[in-house]
């Protein structure tokens, strides 16, 4: 009889690896952290390859970021990966590495259990996926909150009794000084610089001037970006180059946001006298801050409500930004917000326009008799301004463009800027 054998192959049974990756993070930037987070990636790799099962997705770590951010660049990243469905599984080693705002964390897992992606923490031994694991969260998660919340409150308590005692807490950097481990030196180059500043503004020269002046020399300031005029204002009016301190002049909102907020009374302020070498003479700073009021008076408005039609709508034609209002020989002007910060630096273009100019030309598109400010709140969306030409954007999409003439100066002057300018010309004559 002839011999019938059975040669079918047998297939292997493949084994289903899941994708797993880990998240690691230490709040701090420091060496000894910055070893723990080592430490913790080294771990996570041994561990996830000795699961033969488990597929290795790799390693997201984040230093020096709070667990209460969401910006957190590398817990972004592997949200992403998840979304994707590139992941099945993380491990993390607790709650509080993870996140300790309790509405983001919820939010977080929520969203991955509908995608199946399941979340371990290692310290409380719980799976996301399990029966009961989310109102465990919801449990710890609030300790977790809470824990972050104290550890804030024992820093605010930490600095405040500083500056009760008139201690330079958190001053970190400011142009012109080294700032080292909590001691002050002068940086001599750029206190030259800031010594300039003062005597430029001081002496006449516009702060859109000096910032021009800066920017062309290429003094780089210290935060990112160009020398503008809000730069320079903000150092006029810092009296921290006069070797004095205003401690405790911002403060942050809460635990979880951290959004510095001006102190405006909410707390208490302390100035403290000699904390730190001086760059610039007390006298030199009063008369600076005497004609920064100055001009903020001059300027700003006083008699008109704060909030005009035109606010939010204008734009410049030439590059784009806002229009911003301001004033010019006691009247009301709109002015491109970049000239006004830098100069024909900062646009070359931008021409101004007077707010009664812009009434009377509405009145003329419009067939008005009076102006109309509740009709330009309600229907006009944007007003770009050209030299000599505006152009309307209405709300229902028209496009409206109107062509106007700059009056004369000596048309324009009143009997009150007349007289002004006469006795200005006496005073310069010596009459």
């Amino acid at each position: 009889m002839r011999e019938i054998k059975d040669v079918t192959p047998v297939r292997a049974t493949e084994i289903k690896r899941l994708r797993v990756c880990a998240y690691a993070r230490v709040s701090s930037g420091k060496d000894a952290m910055l070893h723990s987070l080592s430490a913790q990636v080294s771990y996570y790799q041994k561990m996830i390859a000795s699961h033969v099962d488990w597929k290795f997705c790799g390693i997201y770590a984040d230093e020096a970021f709070t667990g209460t951010k969401e910006n957190r660049v590398q817990f972004q990243a592997m949200l992403e990966e998840c979304r994707k469905g590139n992941i099945d599984l993380i491990v993390t080693k607790s709650i509080s590495r993870f996140a300790r705002n309790t509405i983001t964390l919820l939010q977080t897992v929520r969203e991955f259990k509908a995608l199946g992606v399941d979340i371990f923490f290692e310290e409380q031994n719980i799976h996301t996926l399990s029966a009961d694991g989310e109102l465990m969260l919801t449990i710890l998660a609030s300790y977790a909150q809470e824990e972050s919340l104290s550890a804030s409150e024992n820093a605010k308590w930490r600095i405040r009794k500083g500056f009760e005692a008139g201690e330079l807490m958190n001053f970190r950097y400011l142009f012109g000084y080294i700032i080292v481990k909590g001691k002050v030196s002068v940086h001599e180059a750029n206190a030259t610089i800031v010594r300039e500043v003062f005597s430029r503004f001081v002496n006449g020269s516009k702060l859109a001037e000096i910032a021009h002046w800066l920017n062309e020399s290429g003094v780089p300031p210290i935060e990112s970006g160009e020398w503008t005029s809000k730069k320079l204002r903000a150092m006029l009016r810092n009296e921290k180059y006069t070797g004095n301190a205003l401690l405790q002049k911002t403060f942050s909102n809460n635990h979880l946001e951290k959004k510095k907020k001006i102190n405006r009374g909410e707390l208490p302020m302390y100035y403290v006298e000699d904390t730190h070498p001086a760059i610039v003479d007390l006298a030199t700073f009063q008369i600076a801050n005497q004609k920064l009021d100055a001009a903020t008076k001059y300027y700003t408005s006083t008699t008109e409500a704060s909030e005009s039609p035109f606010s939010k709508k204008m734009v410049c034609g030439y590059c784009g930004g806002y229009v911003k209002r301001a004033k010019n020989n006691a009247r009301t002007i709109w002015h491109c917000h970049h000239y006004l910060e830098r100069g024909r630096a900062g646009c070359e273009k931008a021409k101004q326009i007077r707010n009664d100019t812009l009434e009377t030309l509405c009145c003329e598109i419009f067939g008005w008799d009076s102006f109309n400010a509740d009709f330009i709140y309600k229907n006009v969306a944007q007003i770009t301004v050209f030299d000599r030409k505006l152009v309307f954007l209405m709300t229902d999409g028209r496009t409206i463009e109107k062509k106007w003439q700059y009056k004369s100066r000596s048309a324009s002057w009143t009997p009150e800027m007349r007289e002004i300018a006469r006795q200005r010309a006496l005073r310069q004559n010596g009459g």
